[in-house]
């Protein structure tokens, strides 16, 4: 990746021109949107397969799919959409849908285009995402469809629940079915065949963690007032990053190498992290993460850049515990003192370690197909020669670190560094194998 598009300023909607469409290709929604301003674009387009229904599930043919509303019904909803009588379209629409009749993809391209991503009524957009969650249920019968939620929310981040649904229940059955490689996810969001478009999920989630796209109500009513705006957008910036880390993980699972997957991603994210100013953003970025195999990537990825001596050992708690003893603080743009900073590197160490422990047990490093087998034969986590550590090399670490704190700063250590380097050696005492 090179290092001209590593700040945040510098993604702009130019950059999501190759992305939008490929979910409107393979969800089977035609037409072309270009309403989401600011920071890169998923839009209606991203949201598309050639010829296809709106299929968020692959279904095997057993299932007989509803037929088309009838032409003398559908006149009256085009009636609506010619004289743009919003209401009326919703309001047809949801009487004339049901498990036997919905409406031909184009009408749903309508909805997702001039409603849902172009209009500023908050009553309308939720019942345009109402009414495209129903479809979904009656073209498949799906059982996570998600219920429009009461909090009043902007066109755009609808539209992004909309489709990381779509993929949640298209992912969910192909791997009841084991059909993942059917899936829609790997058309669009695989690291084998299409990375970019995980490229520019990854843009999408930083520009919106660093606030550089916005997800706030485009119309404020009047009585709003400025705190309780700020408030709602960033209770929407926070809801996209939890859709967009979701997204990324279905990245990293739906090819058959997830440790494969994690690595090129984290790579990707990485840069991006380096550049982030703000402690509470870097954060938020690690946090959110839903995928415990890509934080450990990501995190690994971040201390071995900050050794003095980096090493060649692949992650374990080996290495974890290597990084306690080798790290300096590098990050970006820190404005804080150096206390806090080393506060900072000990909670992404904690964080790490947790992570790790998660990978291990749940075999996060296996695929799919393969974690399943596992976890139905009750299978032990599987261990490296390099997680072999004892109580002796953890105390060890911990007092070369407390030694080592203190000569940096000079001073009493604050009671948080004390906290979390009490908490960071309970956590290694509690995962070394001796222990389990």
């Amino acid at each position: 990746m090179g290092s001209e598009q590593l700040l945040p300023s510098q993604v702009h909607s130019e950059q999501g021109k190759n992305f939008q469409g490929k979910f409107c290709q393979a969800i089977g929604i035609s037409g072309y949107c270009n309403s989401l301003n600011g920071g890169p674009q998923i839009t209606a387009r991203f949201l598309c397969t050639v010829g296809g229904w709106l299929s968020p599930i692959a279904l095997p043919c057993t299932q007989r799919k509803p037929e088309l509303i009838p032409s003398s019904k559908m006149s009256m909803v085009r009636t609506t959409m010619e004289e743009n009588f919003l209401e009326g379209t919703l309001h047809f629409l949801s009487d004339f849908i049901s498990s036997q009749h919905c409406p031909p993809k184009e009408i749903i391209s309508h909805l997702i285009r001039h409603i849902l991503l172009h209009t500023h009524q908050e009553e309308i957009l939720q019942n345009t995402y109402t009414l495209l969650m129903k479809i979904q249920m009656y073209l498949h019968q799906t059982h996570t469809i998600s219920v429009c939620p009461q909090e009043k929310l902007p066109g755009r981040l609808l539209f992004l629940q909309y489709v990381v649904q779509t993929l949640e229940d298209d992912f969910q059955q192909n791997l009841r079915l084991h059909l993942l490689q059917k899936s829609i996810t790997k058309k669009v969001l695989s690291c084998d065949t299409c990375f970019n478009n995980v490229k520019e999920v990854v843009e999408w989630l930083v520009a919106v963690v660093t606030g550089v796209s916005s997800f706030q109500l485009q119309e404020q009513t009047q009585d709003m007032t400025r705190l309780s705006a700020e408030a709602k957008g960033s209770s929407s910036a926070a809801q996209a990053m939890l859709l967009l880390q979701r997204m990324l993980s279905f990245a990293v699972e739906v090819d058959r190498s997830p440790n494969c997957s994690s690595c090129k991603i984290a790579d990707l994210i990485f840069p991006f992290l380096l550049n982030i100013a703000v402690r509470s953003q870097r954060e938020a970025l690690l946090n959110t993460m839903e995928s415990n195999l890509l934080r450990c990537k990501l995190l690994e990825l971040m201390f071995q850049h900050s050794c003095d001596v980096p090493t060649n050992l692949p992650l374990s708690l080996s290495k974890i515990l290597y990084f306690l003893g080798h790290s300096s603080v590098l990050l970006q743009y820190q404005v804080s003192t150096t206390w806090q900073q080393w506060d900072e590197l000990l909670q992404y160490l904690s964080l790490l370690l947790l992570s790790y422990q998660n990978v291990i047990t749940e075999h996060l490093r296996s695929s799919l197909s393969e974690r399943v087998d596992l976890i139905i034969k009750k299978a032990k986590p599987k261990l490296q020669d390099d997680d072999d550590i004892s109580q002796l090399d953890i105390h060890l670490k911990i007092k070369d670190f407390l030694g080592r704190m203190q000569q940096i700063l000079e001073e009493p250590l604050p009671v948080q560094i004390k906290d979390k380097v009490c908490m960071l050696k309970k956590m290694f005492l509690i995962t070394e194998p001796s222990s389990s």
